[in-house]
């Protein structure tokens, strides 16, 4: 169950669009380029196919306002967040270079996807059912000896038809959960998968072997090497799938983690309020009313870039 993950090369040519783009090259960050273009074919090639996916739209951070770049060349704005704001606003598309061999480019080219603000409720080859959240991917393996879906990012949540010959498995980065005739929830997040039964039971398993079963209100979070109960009451998370947004005393970045894909381009926010607590009752198909709210109520600005960019910091 390893992970593909972006070349070396395509790493550092994402890192030297942003650095060359954000309108503060000068001489010698122009030679350090040209220097690491030489070093190996591998770099000039990733270079070459990342201006093909791309094309012109990086022009947009270069005419950007200083406060935007700013933010765009910080150590926190990683190549992920600057892939997904890229993505939020279409401007990734299927024919981008590493979607062949990354999870990024996977999730591009999955069986079933939502894109910014469209959740999807469809029923299944075996006449499951399965509801996905804004920004999410799903690869579907049904065969004769099991039922798989691969979540690759976002969350879903699945009613499961009865087949006592065929386990229903939903894969993620971190490991598996299979049905026990069940419904339940499955979320990929940053560095887990947080899972929560919301009838009968799952059983929860690591490729080292751990396992644990879960029943109907309980919910864990699968780690790399260890599954992490959660206290009960977590069936809230699922709310997502009426359009709305649950928060019970949680970080704002945690509450802007789950607006992310209701909202195109990139949002920051300020490690300053990162940690602030939040708890209420939020509409996802109107970010705008959310964000609104949130700065009615808490010691926050919020300043937007159009679509590109929304930046939240301290008041």
């Amino acid at each position: 169950m390893s992970r593909n993950t972006l070349s070396p090369a395509a790493e550092q040519a994402i890192s030297w669009m942003v650095r060359l783009r954000s309108g503060r090259d000068d001489a010698r960050q122009q030679a350090l380029f040209q220097q690491w273009l030489g070093q190996d074919p591998a770099n000039a090639h990733a270079w070459e196919q990342l201006q093909r996916g791309l094309g012109r739209h990086y022009e947009v951070v270069r005419r950007a306002p200083g406060a935007l770049r700013d933010t765009l060349l910080q150590a926190e704005v990683g190549r992920r967040d600057v892939l997904r704001g890229l993505t939020g606003l279409g401007l990734l598309g299927g024919s981008l270079w590493f979607a062949a061999r990354s999870d990024s480019g996977r999730a591009l080219t999955a069986d079933l996807r939502t894109g910014t603000g469209e959740r999807r409720s469809l029923t299944l080859a075996d006449g499951s059912r399965l509801i996905l959240n804004a920004g999410s991917a799903v690869d579907v393996d049904f065969s004769s000896g099991r039922r798989l879906l691969r979540l690759y990012r976002g969350g879903l949540v699945v009613q499961v038809a009865a087949d006592p010959t065929r386990p229903f498995i939903v894969r993620s980065d971190q490991g598996d959960v299979r049905a026990l005739g069940t419904r339940f929830l499955v979320e990929q997040l940053a560095d887990a998968t947080r899972v929560v039964v919301l009838e009968h039971a799952v059983r929860a398993s690591l490729p080292s072997g751990a396992e644990l079963d879960l029943a109907q209100g309980q919910a864990a979070l699968l780690h790399a090497r260890r599954i992490e109960p959660l206290a009960a009451g977590q069936a809230y998370r699922a709310d997502w799938v009426e359009g709305r947004l649950s928060v019970l005393d949680e970080p704002l970045a945690t509450v802007i983690d789950a607006l992310r894909p209701y909202r195109p381009g990139l949002i920051r926010v300020s490690p300053q309020v990162r940690h602030l607590r939040v708890q209420g009752v939020f509409p996802l198909d109107d970010s705008e009313r959310t964000l609104a709210a949130l700065e009615e109520t808490m010691p926050i600005r919020i300043e937007r870039y159009g679509a590109w960019m929304t930046l939240i910091d301290a008041r």
